[in-house]
């Protein structure tokens, strides 16, 4: 609940259909959110997106303007609740957890690594060298990826590929991306890294632990 008023919340009766939606309330009154994946007629569509379109006022959204007036219009909207794994990345708090959600030292209830029907979850094979694990390394409850080198410490994170964890650099529940460079000596935690960022020797992100940060520059490379 404490999430839902960042979502389109719908209520349902008994045999699924929707009784109500309304999109981002400051109130919600239920937790029902919607993906936003939806399915209708070709025509139906086609009719309410022209008229839609007429409206000076409407902001030609899905949940503000189009299923609100199929409701009021009495049509038939019936949902699908869906109960696999799912998460919204529209903050940089939430694209933090789903990286984390990656590990199975978190939320027992979470382990996307569990098939269940068609839910497989598959991720891209970048053919990549193979991840290096240097002696001087110490690597806890972590996910690292193809071509990357660790020399440093990283405890309860995600590494993406083509990432370098110099000697003496720490990294804690955080997630790198792709071709990022951690200096010797740096520190960073609770952060996302963003892709070909250079946290520079003996730099030190977020050790007061504000949050989540985030850090972004085009320095890095090798």
């Amino acid at each position: 609940m404490e999430e839902a008023s960042r979502f389109g919340i719908l209520v349902t009766d008994k045999d699924d259909n929707i009784v109500q939606f309304v999109e981002k309330p400051k109130k919600p009154i239920s937790n029902l959110a919607s993906m936003g994946i939806y399915i209708f007629t070709y025509k139906t569509l086609r009719d309410y997106l022209i008229k839609d379109h007429a409206l000076e006022d409407s902001d030609h959204d899905f949940g503000k303007n189009i299923i609100p007036t199929m409701l009021k219009n009495k049509k038939k909207l019936v949902a699908y609740t869906y109960h696999g794994y799912w998460k919204d990345v529209g903050t940089i708090s939430s694209l933090h957890q789903a990286n984390m959600d990656l590990l199975l030292s978190g939320d027992p209830d979470v382990n996307i690594y569990t098939v269940q029907g068609n839910n497989k979850i598959l991720s891209e094979d970048i053919h990549g060298t193979p991840q290096f694990i240097g002696k001087t390394a110490k690597v806890k409850d972590s996910l690292i990826n193809q071509g990357s080198i660790i020399l440093g410490e990283v405890d309860h994170s995600v590494i993406s590929g083509d990432v370098v964890i110099e000697e003496g650099a720490k990294v804690t529940n955080s997630v790198v991306m792709n071709g990022a460079f951690i200096d010797q000596n740096a520190v960073v935690t609770d952060a996302i890294i963003g892709p070909n960022t250079l946290i520079e020797k003996g730099e030190k992100v977020n050790v007061e632990k504000d949050g989540i940060a985030l850090v972004v520059n085009e320095k890095a490379g090798r």
